[in-house]
């Protein structure tokens, strides 16, 4: 008798792991042995790099040596600079990225070389010009030129320099930083699962990072942040809120976007931290309305018996969309933002596979007929 398949493959372990601890039930996220609270309120971006590349923190100067060689690698070779104005203005953000990192791999001189030192440098380098690429489409397509990284400044504050030709702000490079921080790694989530499967088949680390960008693209995975943005614009003003949520969601069918997470049953620890960055960065920026539309509906949706009864609690994506949008980005760059996080988690994801590898190559029960006569063309 056929096994019963796990649909999603809900429930089945395929690998084993050091990156990090998702503890749905008990609202818990760990890297390496490290709380995410823990992570967010003191490392940077490049030091939870660090962590997840190489099972420890850095020390003071292995960690500025990592921000200057990040910084460096996030030059783009002038021919994908050039690839990058021939895209179409209109181009899916997430397409752009998938494409252009797929690119990248011919320019770089380690991408066939599957080594622990070569998968190294390109987990940085890819890390660096991830980065880049996001700022520089971001510009490209609304007619002005890019901005190439400068090599005194962290990615987070790399990005916002390079969006605006300014100084980075304090407390945007902050909120940018502590995002990056909570969405670096997850688990053996969608995109990371889909890294693994391609380089367990011993292909290359880009092919693995592209495998990564096309599944985050979907918005089961990484366009939730989006989806509750465009959700967040259409209430429009905190005074909607409640006639919103009685007519969209107590009498009709539409759903909260951000709330509820296929593992978490309790609070994400992300969206508790997520909170207070938004909060913080809505009051510094003068632009409060979209977090207080944001809290007013979470706290609807925690008084009202539905979401109890099946706990329904905000995720990393709901507070993460206010961050974002404070700053003045786009609401479809929003999931390329996300890969700039997640790619140290695949690049850690990738490392560790190659270390231990076999092809990922489940099985699938066959439900279709049998027995089947062959019927020539002339008589169908």
């Amino acid at each position: 008798m056929a096994e019963v398949a796990k649909k999603g493959l809900e429930g089945i372990v395929v690998a084993e792991s050091k990156t990090s601890l998702v503890n749905g039930s008990e609202g818990k996220l760990v890297y390496e042995g490290y709380p995410i609270e823990t992570l967010a309120e003191n490392a940077s971006f490049e030091e939870v790099a660090f962590l997840l590349w190489n099972e420890r923190l850095p020390n003071k100067a292995e960690l500025e040596n990592l921000r200057s060689t990040i910084a460096t690698e996030a030059t783009l070779p002038a021919e994908l600079i050039a690839q990058l104005k021939s895209y179409p203005v209109k181009a899916d953000p997430m397409a752009m990225l998938r494409t252009a990192v797929s690119a990248s791999a011919m320019y770089d001189k380690d991408s066939e070389d599957n080594s622990v030192e070569a998968n190294r440098r390109k987990a940085i380098r890819l890390t660096g010009q991830i980065t880049t690429i996001c700022a520089a489409w971001d510009r490209i397509r609304n007619g002005k030129e890019p901005i190439a990284p400068r090599k005194d400044l962290t990615l987070a504050q790399n990005f916002i320099y390079m969006l605006s030709g300014d100084e980075p702000d304090a407390t945007a490079s902050e909120a940018i930083d502590v995002y990056l921080v909570l969405l670096a790694e997850h688990g053996m989530n969608a995109s990371t699962f889909a890294s693994r499967v391609t380089v367990a088949t011993g292909s290359d680390m880009h092919s693995g990072i592209v495998s990564g960008i096309g599944t985050l693209k979907g918005p089961s995975h990484g366009g939730a942040n989006a989806e509750a943005m465009n959700m967040f614009l259409e209430i429009a003003e905190p005074e909607n809120v409640e006639p919103w949520f009685k007519k969209n969601i107590k009498e009709g069918d539409r759903r909260i976007m951000g709330i509820g997470h296929r593992i978490y049953k309790a609070l994400d620890p992300r969206a508790a931290i997520l909170e207070e960055k938004a909060k913080a960065l809505a009051e510094s920026s003068g632009n409060e309305k979209w977090f207080q539309i944001a809290k007013k509906l979470a706290d609807a949706a925690r008084a009202d018996s539905y979401f109890i009864e099946r706990k329904l609690f905000p995720n990393v994506d709901y507070y993460s969309a206010i961050v974002l949008y404070t700053i003045h980005l786009d609401v479809d760059m929003f999931t390329p933002l996300f890969a700039m996080a997640r790619v140290v988690g695949w690049s850690a994801h990738i490392i560790e596979q190659f270390a231990n590898n076999r092809l990922i190559r489940p099985d699938v029960n066959y439900v279709g007929p049998m027995g089947l006569q062959w019927t020539p063309v002339d008589q169908r």
